[in-house]
């Protein structure tokens, strides 16, 4: 089972000079590596493509309804996907875009309250993300997501230090729990990622588990 892309970005050569990775992309000035157990993610500048996470914190503005609007400074998105907001009640915003969630709430109050408003929606806080990277890589342990951004096996590679001298690149293994509770297994060829500069990336959601194997000798 192949996972469809969160976002779609070659890893910076920045970040992946500091580990033995790097060496695929070119070399550039090396960074040191994150201390172990927590790899922090490096800092990325907001994505105008980020997707909406649970736990994520909102702020939702109507234009010249300061009524509503004080009651929206302050809108967390729940485990499912959907946020709580006076008149409409629930609005799914599940696999949206802060400016995709606008034409989502637009359209739920001009449907029956409001003619035409104009809503901006801001994160005030991102929820946070991890995935724990484990076996023969340098630093195992979780390993966090850029605020804004999506996060690639070889970036999480990277940012767990690097795999050591014993690792198997071409078997590394991502496990996955479904929205139905079902848990995924996929084997991924890193190595083969790595030659081809990033393209193709498998992108991680939240709590995924990928596990470096060691070489058979």
């Amino acid at each position: 089972m192949s996972f469809p892309p969160i976002s779609e970005f070659v890893v910076p050569a920045l970040v992946l000079a500091a580990v033995s990775l790097g060496s695929a992309f070119g070399a550039e000035p090396a960074v040191p590596s994150a201390p172990a157990g927590r790899a922090e993610a490096p800092a990325a500048a907001p994505d105008r493509e980020y997707l909406l996470q649970p736990q994520d914190l909102l702020r939702i503005f109507i234009f010249q309804h300061d009524d509503l609007n004080k009651q929206m400074e302050s809108v967390r998105i729940s485990d499912d996907h959907t946020i709580g907001l006076p008149l409409v009640n629930s609005v799914n915003l599940r696999g949206r875009t802060a400016r995709q969630a606008e034409e989502v709430i637009r359209t739920a109050y001009d449907r029956d309250y409001l003619v035409n408003p104009q809503v901006s929606v801001i994160v005030v806080k991102y929820a946070e993300r991890s995935v724990n990277v484990v076996g023969q890589v340098n630093n195992a342990g979780r390993v966090l997501f850029p605020q804004e951004k999506g996060l690639t096996v070889v970036e999480a590679i990277a940012l767990a230090g690097g795999q050591n001298r014993l690792a198997d690149l071409r078997k590394v293994r991502l496990t996955r729990k479904t929205a139905e509770g079902e848990t995924v297994v996929e084997e991924i060829d890193v190595d083969a990622l790595m030659k081809r500069g990033g393209r193709d990336a498998i992108t991680l959601q939240r709590d995924d588990v990928i596990f470096v194997p060691e070489r058979a000798f």
